[in-house]
């Protein structure tokens, strides 16, 4: 067994698993999906660290206990179609790749979009559409979602994206207060989107989602 391969056991049996999450899809697929594989060279030996791996510009791979626990609390099917804004390397597309039927991720950096790509492709993640965009456009073109799931922090979450899920879908996303955090989900019924809480977590606010100022004459 390769030492990233032991890495990747310690990181389920010591990150996710105490984490409350046992559903065999994210457990099998995080077991399979070598992070070191889709983090910036230079830190593949922190590919399975306790925490955010910083890609910069406010940026990250969200730690693997955030990303285990939101896709338990969305509870990905396997036919299903899902959106994922802010893919970075691909790491969380590929895992969810795993899971569902296919996932269109959307990066606004084309050297990420172009380096989650191969990394894809190497790992054999051929259900998985990379599209290079402002993130806070999405991808309407293959539309609507089942899931959409927004890899890093928020402060609000436009239109323009929930408006791509479908009724009945699920959404998935980090809202910050400050240094504070708390993942959140919900659901779209009768074109409303009902959040509840699913736990805490912490991450950098995406470019495109910081709360619109309003500005007083």
């Amino acid at each position: 067994m390769s030492d990233f391969a032991a890495r990747r056991i310690m990181m389920v049996d010591t990150q996710v698993r105490p984490s409350d999450v046992t559903k065999f899809p994210i457990i099998d697929a995080m077991l399979n999906v070598a992070r070191e594989n889709f983090v910036p060279r230079e830190r593949r030996e922190a590919a399975y660290v306790d925490g955010n791996i910083t890609l910069g510009a406010n940026r990250v791979v969200l730690e693997p206990r955030t990303l285990a626990k939101m896709l338990d609390a969305l509870d990905l099917q396997n036919d299903e179609l899902v959106l994922e804004i802010g893919s970075g390397y691909g790491y969380s597309a590929a895992v969810m790749a795993h899971i569902a039927q296919a996932v269109v991720a959307v990066e606004s950096d084309e050297d990420l979009a172009k380096d989650a790509l191969t990394a894809l492709n190497d790992a054999g993640a051929d259900n998985v559409i990379v599209q290079t965009a402002a993130l806070h456009a999405g991808a309407p073109e293959h539309g609507p979602y089942d899931v959409i799931v927004l890899q890093g922090g928020v402060e609000s979450v436009p239109a323009s994206i929930t408006d791509q899920l479908k009724e009945g879908g699920r959404i998935g996303a980090l809202f910050m207060t400050g240094a504070l955090g708390e993942v959140r989900v919900a659901r779209k019924i009768d074109g409303q989107l009902n959040w509840r809480l699913a736990f805490n977590a912490s991450a950098p606010v995406l470019p495109g989602f910081e709360k619109a100022v309003d500005f007083a004459l």
